[in-house]
């Protein structure tokens, strides 16, 4: 019998992650956060690199390659930030590609195109030394005065064009990185990046480079056109962010009292901010498609998680059918290495992907028995279902009642949203219930909305444009006939950034919601994220416990195994 062909991807950067295909299929992924248990984890893969070998149960020697990518770095195949697990296998082939180029692959290898253009937008990536040092032959898609300049110039945004096996460059845009760190307006990335300009705000408002998401919620309380000053400018087709906003914007946040203190300014700002982006974002995509036309596009990169533009992107028409990669941000860019391994290195064909993002590995009986088996768990009787049926009117049942539920099935997801697998369910239309699940269980800011998942078949019901979203990487309006029956689930402005659930890749949560639908009358679910803020997604039985215990979750479901309060 005929070995399998097992690729290791791998991303060092902030976000880290390792993912295994297994002859061009998607095996075992995770992100390094999930497994150190700190937010935006990166630098050395040893975690995430040994969790994927023992979800296969393979080790090094049974790798055929391993690629990798970092930032700033072309890193060491033995050493990054102490010391790697391929340092004990000298004879391991181990290569490495550019930031935008991973982000590209990440994209066209989960894709449902064969053929295809490919957008990567982000805050920065490779820098022009190192891109040109991995990949000499690229020197050609590079302008002169780009190679000519002596100040350091990183990837800002490229555009590909995916031929079904590999991707050829069409356009490679650079910019100069940021300089001053003492400037609030000058964070760790290029100076004309709308990733970039989207973290500066988040740290003006936030005080955090890394609250970009928190800045999207924020922005449908604050109110268009009360600024009429422009983010950026485009130059030959290229964007640019101008400095005279800077000098309008002389108030940044001193504290979470301040920033409510002053609520309606700073969203304000948001909303500012988050249509700079989303102008931005369709101006540039649609330079680059006018110039190099295709029915498809791929669409990755860090901003690629902004769903309030990716839907308006989407409803711009600007191209016919849009993929919006999952773990867009710097998460993806190890399932990237792994497909351009696949496709690119070893130039094997493409595989169709199922959709799925659960990539992570699956707790046993056993598992969960020794997980509650611990000392601090044992005041804890678990109940265990012998039925999925029985397991899913005992869940929906308690939903309906208003009970929150702590939701751990089969392998996590992989990328930042909770689709079912790690998840935090409840009742979209109880009171309070969204203030509740922020003040008590997430321990979060009051503003934070929530997410609608719904079942495919009826997304059309309750949400106007009724779009296919199964990564909840697009806004939809809910309908106004159900804005109250939705209430905890429908932003500010009537949005909602909706989750379409469908039982091929998720049987699991499809059944639930199948099942809360014949008790309600409705088939949406309030779905967040198993976690409390300032912590990643739990990954293990032991975790999930963790949480329960401190939050004021009333039931935990792991596998068939149901705790209560």
């Amino acid at each position: 019998m005929k070995s399998p062909i097992y690729i290791l991807g791998t991303g060092l950067s902030h976000n880290g992650s390792a993912i295994l295909l297994k002859d061009g299929r998607v095996c075992a992924g995770i992100e390094k956060e999930r497994l150190s248990r700190i937010k935006h984890d990166g630098g050395n893969d040893t975690l995430a690199v040994q969790y994927c070998l023992d979800a296969e149960g393979i080790t090094l020697k049974d790798l055929a390659l391993v690629v990798q990518c970092a930032n700033l770095d072309i890193p060491d195949r033995n050493y990054f930030k102490g010391k790697r697990l391929f340092a004990a296998a000298p004879e391991l082939k181990v290569i490495t590609i550019s930031h935008h180029l991973a982000h590209a692959y990440s994209a066209v290898g989960t894709s449902p195109f064969t053929e295809c253009a490919v957008m990567v937008i982000d805050g920065c990536g490779s820098q022009l030394e190192h891109f040109l040092e991995l990949h000499p032959e690229q020197k050609k898609y590079i302008p002169q005065n780009l190679q000519d300049d002596i100040h350091m110039q990183c990837e800002k945004d490229s555009f590909y064009h995916f031929d079904g096996q590999q991707l050829i460059p069409l356009v490679k845009d650079f910019s100069r990185m940021a300089t001053s760190k003492s400037n609030i307006f000058s964070p760790p990335t290029t100076l004309h990046s709308i990733g970039g300009f989207y973290a500066t705000i988040s740290n003006y408002i936030f005080g955090d480079l890394d609250d970009v998401g928190k800045l999207m919620g924020l922005a449908p309380f604050g109110t268009s056109g009360v600024f009429d000053f422009k983010a950026f400018e485009f130059q030959s087709g290229n964007v640019l962010v101008n400095e005279d906003w800077k000098s309008q914007l002389t108030n940044p946040s001193h504290g979470y009292d301040y920033f409510k203190t002053h609520f309606d300014y700073y969203a304000n700002v948001a909303r500012w901010a988050q249509e700079q982006v989303e102008q931005a974002v369709i101006t540039c995509i649609t330079n680059r498609l006018e110039q190099f036309p295709h029915d498809n596009l791929c669409y990755s990169g860090g901003v690629a998680l902004n769903a309030v533009a990716n839907a308006k992107l989407q409803d711009s028409n600007t191209v016919k059918n849009i993929y919006f990669e999952p773990a867009a941000a710097d998460n993806g860019l190890a399932l990237g290495c792994a497909f351009y391994g696949w496709l690119e290195y070893l130039k094997m064909p493409k595989v169709a992907h199922d959709g799925s993002t659960c990539f992570g590995k699956h707790y046993t009986n056993e598992a969960i028995d020794a997980a509650f088996a611990k000392a601090e768990n044992q005041k804890y009787t678990p109940t265990k279902y012998n039925s999925d049926e029985a397991l899913m009117d005992y869940c929906a049942a308690q939903l309906v009642q208003g009970k929150t539920i702590g939701w751990f099935q089969s392998g996590c997801e992989f990328g930042p949203r909770s689709l079912g697998r790690r998840s935090i369910l409840a009742h979209p239309g109880i009171e309070n219930m969204k203030d509740h699940i922020n003040r008590d269980i997430k321990f979060r800011e009051d503003f934070r909305p929530f997410a609608p998942a719904v079942l495919k078949d009826k997304v059309d019901e309750y949400f106007v444009t009724g779009r296919n979203s199964p990564y909840m990487i697009l806004v939809d309006q809910t309908r106004p006939e159900y804005r109250e029956a939705l209430q905890n689930v429908t932003h500010k402005d009537g949005s909602a950034r909706v989750q379409t659930v469908e039982a091929s890749w998720n049987p699991k949560f499809a059944g639930l919601l199948t099942e809360f639908y014949r008790q309600s009358g409705i088939a949406v679910l309030l779905n967040t994220s198993l976690n409390k803020r300032g912590m990643p997604i739990v990954e293990t039985p032991e975790e999930a416990i963790q949480l329960f215990e401190i939050t004021a979750l009333d039931i935990l479901v792991i596998e068939n195994y149901v705790l209560e309060k």
